[in-house]
């Protein structure tokens, strides 16, 4: 009888719960709580200053979402950076579980992703600059479909004559890459890791510093008369 009662005495203990790690000194537990579900349920990135209008006043972002990261690091989701704008994301390594089977789509040309990667790197770049570095002509059509997937867009004008229009990457573009900004696209060593790069380029070879702030020669493009025109080469084909 006695060993009844001592059995029913052990399973009334209450379970023991894992303690959660604690946030770093100095921050307040229920905003980190604030910010994770502000962060979950937000359908698209977003911005530090976004988030601190939805947390309470004085709210340290800054140290919270370096808390939340760190905390999310070897989960199943991490907390991403990307077009310097906070989400959620899947862990890389687990990409392959959500993985869908989708019928293909076409496929950018092989003028398209070398203009891409011109004007990503360029930018601000002009239609003539992207020829001269091409060293052959860009036909209409191939920008405008790097303008349709919503990667490229027009940003200003050169104080030149003409005042030609000048070309950058979107948003869009960092966040399909991962990119925080334009700043962090691969520099000479990752594209040599990557092998599209030779171990000894020519002498005096450098990647090019982009920017996504306009130049001392450009101005804000205020739309104009700039009228897109598709050429009849299929850029995606």
């Amino acid at each position: 009888m006695s060993r009844v009662v001592r059995l029913v005495d052990v399973s009334a203990e209450p379970e023991v719960q894992q303690e959660q790690p604690a946030p770093m000194e100095g921050l307040n537990p229920e905003h980190l709580r604030m910010l994770e579900a502000i962060l979950f349920a937000a359908s698209e990135p977003l911005t530090a200053k976004a988030l601190a209008t939805s947390l309470p006043q004085g709210a340290d972002v800054p140290g919270l979402l370096a808390e939340l990261q760190t905390s999310y690091e070897k989960r199943g989701v991490n907390l991403v950076c990307v077009a310097e704008k906070w989400q959620f994301r899947t862990a890389p390594d687990l990409a392959f579980l959500l993985r869908k089977e989708m019928p293909e789509q076409k496929r950018l040309s092989r003028a398209a992703i070398e203009t891409l990667a011109i004007i990503a790197y360029h930018q601000p770049v002009t239609r003539a600059e992207i020829e001269d570095i091409r060293g052959v002509a860009v036909s209409k059509g191939t920008v405008d479909a790097l303008m349709e997937v919503g990667w490229v867009k027009i940003r200003g004008r050169k104080r030149t004559p003409g005042r030609p229009v000048t070309y950058g990457t979107t948003d869009d573009f960092l966040v399909h890459f991962g990119l925080e900004n334009v700043g962090h696209l691969p520099g000479t060593d990752e594209l040599k890791a990557a092998g599209f790069l030779d171990a000894l380029p020519p002498q005096g070879f450098d990647v090019p510093s982009p920017s996504d702030q306009l130049g001392p020669d450009e101005d804000p493009y205020d739309g104009g008369d700039e009228v897109l025109a598709t050429g009849s080469e299929d850029p995606m084909g």
